[in-house]
């Protein structure tokens, strides 16, 4: 906007045409110019820095002088094809310039002119009144300029100082950084010497980007001590940019001159490769990867995306981020066996089962369910076959029965481990936008075992957890294979329906003996150096070692201590040498030239070999004196005191209150003792040993109901109601490091309180399980078989089950039904009938 002087009011016109006019009549025309204007102008719809140039007036018509300016706009708003004024925002305060050069441009065809002005600032002035004449409108202005007395009272101002030489110090710190970017300081700093400060510093500011706000505030700044002050935080401002941009750039600067450095580096390395004729370069690499992916027999589908893969890896620089990855992605897609298969061999299901009997003894019904797989699979090859889940406890030989499917089917098998396993990517792989991104443990294993058909086992599938990283099983459901689990509740439902589930319970004694005896001694000894020459180990003494030093569901302490023997005999083995004597059949040697030798007194080295024994057997002549025979007493030696004894049982129930029950747990079938006694107090019940709340609420459910039929039994005198009234009752499990929870010890818990308020001992050579309600009913439970086997191995003799688990009998084994006496019990009268000597001890009158 112009402002051009007037005799009267400042004039403002809302056209092109008055602007230009008025720069013709007052500035172009007049061989005299005034002082000009600058006003800001704030736009009702944005803020923008429009400028509007005043003229100083020279007087009215009546001759009067006064200081009038006149104003223009050359906006022009326009609705529906008419011109309307738009509303101006005046601001308060401007500048006061002078017009130091006018340039008239070429006129246009249509009768335009364009001129361009050149104004100084000079002073800053204040808006004091504005009026509207026609199309023009009239202000007053009075300056805000000091005097000079001012200007030198505020100089000796102790603050005016120290705020110039603060604004001094940071303007010469941003001079010599243009001066080292740009070489134009030194004018820069002949003004900073010359030119007053206050100025100075709207000279230093006018030259910054700013806002219009910032613009604003410092033409309103008056005060010489405000406006230093707004100017040293611009300048600064400004000064911390331009270092910040000089950081970016120097690290910008630095990274390209690196990576030239390195390109620069390699071009040599090759051309000095070239002349030594070495051509091990990455162009040489990537075509070698190129043959073997050429060669690896990739599906079409696939082989496109690894073309693909591999352009965009030829286009990268070997020192970008993402060509290792791109290049570990293509040799692990080269080395996967694509078409390599095993040979299967024809399916002989006699030479199968012959192979599975070799290799495991028992197992019956796991082994016909092999043979069955194996007999659709050469009905029907293509079939698809079920997903085998073999559970039970450790050491009954679920892996190597993986192993032995295998190697019916002529397959390589390969094992992976699932134990611990959280994040799903440890299955399916990793992205490749990771940093250090792996295959999957089943792609790994398919490289490693480089075949594409293996038997592939995944190990402890019940030992899979979940976190924020992702559920491994959901991984799981899209593989096919055969698993192994110690329990089944773990597993999450979706991919334990997906399987078929084959129990392993555990082995009985005799099959532990049979397994020791034909599979466990001969590894043991081979893998110690040994054979039965050296160590012989008694049917009798593994016997021992099973009954008095293992109680588990597998054989793998058995297999430790059997080691342990062995170590012991290759320790003797080592110890011993024996001389190997000459045979007195042996020939007098004859022979001239080692007589002369002989006489002469030299020296002569022999090697004297046994007859009939060759260089290759040489180590079989050196034996021990005799054979090491295991013994009773050599097993406390090397063993240690027996850890378990069959009196066990009979010395624990050997006082009222303690009963016998049977548990299952992850590592099979466990006797569980469960203890009762009575102390003063106020009928209050405490449990004791790591208990779970299934557990708990059995032993109220068992207090409640001895309380109920405390009459019935006859457990306290007709004159006492309450079998509790001043006592209290602690039940205690056992083993309180180990959990448990569960509800089979119902039964347990009501036989040991009627003991302890009977004061009649439970038979020692019993033992019971089974859950019970309220009523007396003993309802079924699980793990029938394990719970059996467990009892048999600690030398029951006795057990009372459910009535309604008759039917789960049929999986024990006849060898342990035959030394035991299964009591099948339907209500708890029937528990307690069984469970002590004479029946239930409701016939006797007894009292605590």
């Amino acid at each position: 906007m112009e402002l051009v002087e007037s005799r009267d009011w400042f004039i403002i016109c809302y056209c092109d045409h008055c602007s230009v006019k008025l720069v013709e009549q007052e500035l172009w025309q007049r061989e005299e110019k005034g002082l000009i204007g600058i006003l800001p102008v704030r736009d009702a719809a944005e803020m923008t820095s429009m400028d509007s140039v005043l003229s100083q007036g020279v007087g009215s018509e009546s001759g009067e002088r006064s200081s009038k300016v006149q104003i223009s706009t050359s906006d022009a708003h326009k609705v529906d094809g008419k011109s309307h004024p738009e509303v101006i925002h005046w601001h308060k305060r401007g500048v006061a310039a002078r017009a130091l050069h006018l340039s008239r441009g070429v006129e246009k065809p249509s009768g335009r002119v364009t001129y361009i002005v050149v104004l100084e600032g000079l002073c800053r002035f204040n808006v004091e009144e504005l009026s509207t004449r026609g199309p023009y409108c009239t202000a007053k202005i009075s300056s805000l300029e000091m005097t000079k007395a001012e200007m030198e009272q505020v100089e000796q101002d102790p603050d005016f100082v120290t705020l110039s030489r603060q604004f001094k110090a940071t303007a010469m710190e941003l001079i010599s950084v243009l001066e080292q970017k740009q070489k134009t300081g030194g004018r820069i700093k002949v003004l900073l010497e010359t030119l007053p400060l206050h100025k100075l510093a709207d000279i230093f500011v006018a030259s910054f980007e700013m806002s219009l706000e910032e613009q604003l505030s410092m033409l309103d700044s008056v005060d010489p001590k405000v406006r230093l002050s707004k100017a040293t935080e611009l300048v600064d401002r400004h000064l911390q940019s331009i270092r910040v941009a000089e950081k970016i750039t120097q690290k910008v600067e630095g990274q390209l001159s690196k990576s030239q450095k390195e390109f620069l580096l390699r071009q040599q390395m090759r051309a000095i490769k070239e002349e030594l004729g070495d051509n091990d370069d990455d162009e040489d690499d990537l075509a070698a990867l190129e043959r073997k992916m050429q060669s690896a027999g990739m599906p079409s589908n696939i082989w496109k995306h690894a073309q693909r893969e591999l352009r965009r890896l030829k286009k990268m620089p070997p020192q970008q981020p993402g060509y290792n990855s791109s290049r570990v992605y293509l040799e692990l897609l080269a080395d996967l066996p694509w078409q390599k298969a095993s040979e299967e061999q024809e399916l002989d299901l006699k030479a199968a089962k012959d192979r599975l009997d070799c290799d495991h003894y028992g197992l019956s019904k796991v082994k016909q369910r092999i043979i069955e797989y194996l007999a659709v699979r050469k009905l029907k090859p293509d079939a698809r076959g079920p997903v085998l889940c073999f559970v039970g406890p450790p050491g009954v030989g679920k892996t190597s029965l993986a192993s032995s499917i295998a190697a019916a089917l002529g397959r390589k098998f390969v094992r992976i481990s699932l134990g611990g396993v959280k994040d799903e990517a440890d299955i399916r792989g990793h992205r490749r936008t990771y940093i250090g991104s792996m295959p999957g443990r089943l792609i790994d294993g398919l490289k490693r075992v480089a075949v594409c058909n293996p038997v592939m086992l995944l190990d402890e599938i019940d030992k899979t957890g979940s976190d924020v990283r992702g559920d491994p099983a959901s991984a799981l459901l899209e593989v096919i294979f055969v698993a192994t689990a110690n329990r089944v509740q773990p597993i999450p439902p979706p991919l334990l329906d997906r399987m078929e589930v084959i129990e392993l319970p555990g082995y009985t004694a005799e099959e532990k003996l049979r397994i020791a005896m034909q599979h466990l001694i001969p590894r043991v000894l081979d893998q110690h150096g040994l054979n039965s020459e050296y160590l012989q180990i008694p049917e009798a003494m593994v016997k021992l070692v099973i009954q008095r030093y293992t109680r588990e569901a597998g054989v793998r302490n058995l297999e430790r201590n059997l080691a342990a023997l062995a170590r012991a005999a290759a320790v003797r083995v080592a110890e011993q040498e024996q001389a190997v004597s000459v045979s007195k059949d042996v020939h007098k040697l004859a022979s001239p030239l080692l007589d002369n030798r002989l006489a002469e007194g030299a020296e002569m080295e022999m090697e004297v070999l046994p007859m009939g024994v060759n260089n290759n057997e040489i180590s079989t002549a050196f034996k021990i004196s005799s054979r090491l025979v295991v013994d009773e007493a050599m097993l406390e030696k090397i063993l240690g005191p027996p850890r378990f004894d069959d009196q066990e049982a009979a010395d624990r129930v050997a006082t009222p209150g303690v009963s016998v029950g049977l548990v299952w747990t992850n590592f099979g079938g466990e006797v569980q003792f469960v203890e009762a006694t009575a102390m003063i107090g106020n009928g209050e019940l405490h449990l004791t040993g790591q208990l779970g709340d299934v557990i708990k609420e059995s032993a109220k459910i068992a207090l409640t109901w001895v309380r109920a039929r405390a009459a019935d039994l006859k457990l306290a005198p007709a004159e006492e109601k309450n079998v509790l009234q001043g006592r209290d009752i602690h039940i205690h499990f056992p083993a309180g490091a180990v959990p448990k929870d569960g509800p089979s010890a119902g039964v347990t818990l009501v036989t040991a309180l009627v003991s302890l308020f009977s004061q009649k001992c439970v038979r020692a050579d019993t033992a019971m399980t089974g859950e019970m309600t309220l009523r007396g009913l003993v309802l079924p439970v699980g793990g029938i078989k394990d719970k059996i086997l467990a009892a048999h191995r600690h030398g029951i003799k006795r057990v009372i089950l459910p009535e309604r688990n008759l039917k789960d009998l049929v999986e024990v084994p006849a060898s342990v039904l035959s030394n035991l006496e299964i009591l099948l019990a339907k209500r708890m009268e029937d528990v307690l009938e069984q469970a002590f000597d004479g029946g239930s001890p409701w016939r006797q009158h007894s009292k605590l």
